[in-house]
């Protein structure tokens, strides 16, 4: 390839790719409609912590997060966020790229005495996620559904939406994704992962898995209209609390409990049970600093596209000459 046009097509290429981000984030960017969002209820009064959804979700999670490259790249900028769970990916006592589900579990002191909680913890599926508002590849998207999903062609691993999540849900894992094509090292640190509502499955009017496998009638799923006011319903028979209706805006996972749900937090707080990986239950929300600095990313997104393609022309263009 000539200079002249080695050069052009640069210029060409990094605009166009640069371009990429801003307007594969565009559409998902909006908040889906309630009216075509299906929801799950979960009935915590009634999970007995079988584990029966965690090992349906961990069996379809296995066959879709790929094994790390080897050595895994570092990071030239001084910014090592090599996080390798492909050696613990049995882990099932937390949320990790591998387990995009886990049962939290704690002890509460009741009028009745002392009870044990167990509680079906993953992505919540916000109706107005602020992953994909902010994701600044667009690789943050939502189904009309309400199922939030990463297009894994697009996602690099810069982790905002971990930052951005209130409950930091997702989960990295270094050494995959389209970075180690590109320019790894330079650009990029993996992918990150979580629960995606089983979107390919509920699309065809199926349940997600693990609400299938609950042998105790614990997890309902159905529109979303249908099961806020199933959850409503079941709050007021037995005089109990609600988690997931209005948080965060609203979102297609809610539960249901006798106990009041800042018990439960209290009581997750003082055993030492909120990690990463092991959400708190109370929205950490972002500051409005924070989401400045996020907004300028977002905004800044293209010039990464235009440096990322640049990256890549430069590396052909060397084989090329290699070759030559």
């Amino acid at each position: 390839m000539e200079r002249r046009g080695f050069l052009k097509s640069l210029a060409g290429a990094g605009l166009g790719l640069g371009m990429l981000p801003a307007w594969g984030a565009a559409a998902p960017a909006q908040a889906a409609g309630v009216e075509d969002c299906l929801a799950v209820v979960v009935d915590v009064d009634a999970c007995t912590g079988c584990g029966a959804c965690v090992r349906a979700c961990h069996e379809r999670t296995a066959a879709r997060v790929p094994q790390p490259g080897s050595p895994i790249p570092v990071s030239r900028w001084g910014r090592d966020r090599k996080s390798d769970w492909w050696g613990r990916r049995s882990v099932t006592d937390r949320l990790t790229p591998y387990n995009w589900l886990y049962l939290q579990s704690c002890t509460v002191q009741t009028a009745r005495g002392e009870r044990r909680i167990f509680m079906p913890r993953r992505c919540l599926q916000c109706l107005n996620p602020p992953c994909v508002s902010l994701c600044p590849l667009g690789a943050a998207r939502q189904r009309p559904t309400g199922a939030v999903y990463t297009e894994t062609s697009l996602c690099f691993g810069d982790s905002q939406c971990i930052a951005v999540c209130p409950w930091h849900i997702p989960r990295l894992q270094a050494g995959v994704g389209p970075y180690l094509h590109l320019a790894p090292g330079y650009l990029g640190y993996g992918q990150t992962f979580k629960c995606d509502f089983c979107e390919d499955i509920i699309s065809d009017g199926r349940p997600p898995l693990c609400v299938a496998a609950c042998p105790h009638d614990a997890q309902h799923f159905g529109p979303h209209a249908e099961m806020t006011a199933l959850a409503r319903r079941m709050a007021e028979e037995r005089h109990g609390d609600l988690f997931g209706l209005q948080e965060n805006g609203g979102t297609c996972l809610i539960y249901v409990s006798s106990v009041p749900f800042r018990d439960i937090e209290a009581s997750l707080l003082r055993q030492g049970l909120v990690s990463a990986g092991r959400p708190s239950l109370r929205p950490a929300g972002a500051s409005l600093e924070r989401e400045n600095r996020l907004v300028g990313t977002v905004l800044a997104a293209p010039l990464a596209g235009a440096a990322l393609a640049g990256l890549r022309l430069l590396r052909d263009h060397w084989r090329d000459k290699d070759e030559d």
